[in-house]
């Protein structure tokens, strides 16, 4: 596990009319905050066959690579919409990229199978109380390497991360407010705390794959601690999530994927400011395919 590094950026500074750093999460291993999550609870198990998820990219690769160092088979269900980069990368750490129906929700049924008829662990990406609490390392480490953080900007999906984080950093300093951002189309957290519970909503490809999903009819954590916790929530259009990612290429000189460009995206859309102290976006990944990453910046191979 990395210690990630931080760093001011000095255009979106001026835009949010404050301090901007960003957390770059995205420097970890396997290229993202998930290894965070997986690897404690995958060095919680006790005896069993295997471990398995459902996952849209970044959770399978970090408890791919978790498993691996145990020693454990890995077994991750992925539906179609999970780009072809993020299976390969699930396959080249030794585990099965298991591409089943058109939905994390529906990947997550023979997740529950082998969990159900073959001994594996099922290690949800979100929904669990120790991938809370890893995730929640992230919020003690910003506020170690920025104590006067005013706001974090969090991805939001199933809400792991962003319960985690505030958690910790509000246990901390209970005033720091904490923003969740998402894109407008498929957004499952969104939809549910308008609705008041947990709902589905229809899964459609965007920018920003790794924030798609459903949240669970049955969530059990996330849920109740997002609606808790955070301090407000901002949508993103496709158009402004791939701003974000071409500003921090071309400005911070970052390489990001549409989940985690969603706080720069918010900036320069005029959405998200710096308020009573700095803003931290936390770059939670990187794992974008090369040639969309071209194409999104404006860069010719």
């Amino acid at each position: 596990m990395r210690l990630t590094p931080v760093k001011q950026s000095p255009a979106l500074s001026e835009l949010a009319g404050g301090p901007v750093w960003l957390k770059c999460e995205h420097h970890q291993e396997t290229g993202a905050f998930k290894l965070r999550g997986a690897a404690n609870a995958v060095a919680r198990l006790g005896d069993v066959a295997g471990v398995t998820t459902a996952s849209t990219g970044n959770h399978g690769r970090a408890l791919a690579y978790a498993a691996r160092q145990v020693g454990l088979p890995a077994v991750i269900c992925v539906s179609r919409l999970v780009p072809e980069n993020k299976r390969a990368a699930i396959t080249a750490l030794g585990a099965e990229a298991r591409v089943t129906g058109a939905s994390q929700d529906e990947a997550f049924e023979e997740a529950r199978r082998l969990e159900r008829e073959e001994g594996f662990a099922l290690i949800p990406p979100f929904d669990h109380p120790d991938i809370v609490a890893g995730q929640g390392t992230l919020g003690l480490e910003i506020l170690d390497q920025l104590p006067d953080a005013a706001t974090l900007a969090i991805p939001l999906s199933g809400g792991g991360l962003l319960a985690g984080v505030a958690l910790a950093a509000k246990a901390r300093r209970p005033e720091i407010r904490i923003i969740g951002i998402s894109m407008e189309r498929g957004a499952a957290m969104a939809a549910s705390l308008s609705a008041g519970h947990p709902v589905e909503v229809e899964e459609v490809e965007t920018l920003a794959d790794s924030l798609g999903g459903g949240i669970g009819r049955d969530n059990r954590l996330t849920f109740a601690l997002c609606r808790d916790l955070m301090d407000g929530m901002i949508l993103l259009s496709e158009a402004e999530i791939a701003a974000g990612i071409r500003h921090l290429a071309r400005e911070d000189g970052e390489t990001v994927e549409g989940a985690a460009a969603v706080g720069a995206g918010a900036v320069l859309a005029g959405k998200l400011r710096a308020r009573g102290g700095p803003l931290v976006l936390l770059l939670s990944g990187g794992n974008i395919d090369p040639a969309l990453h071209r194409e999104i910046v404006g860069e010719t191979s």
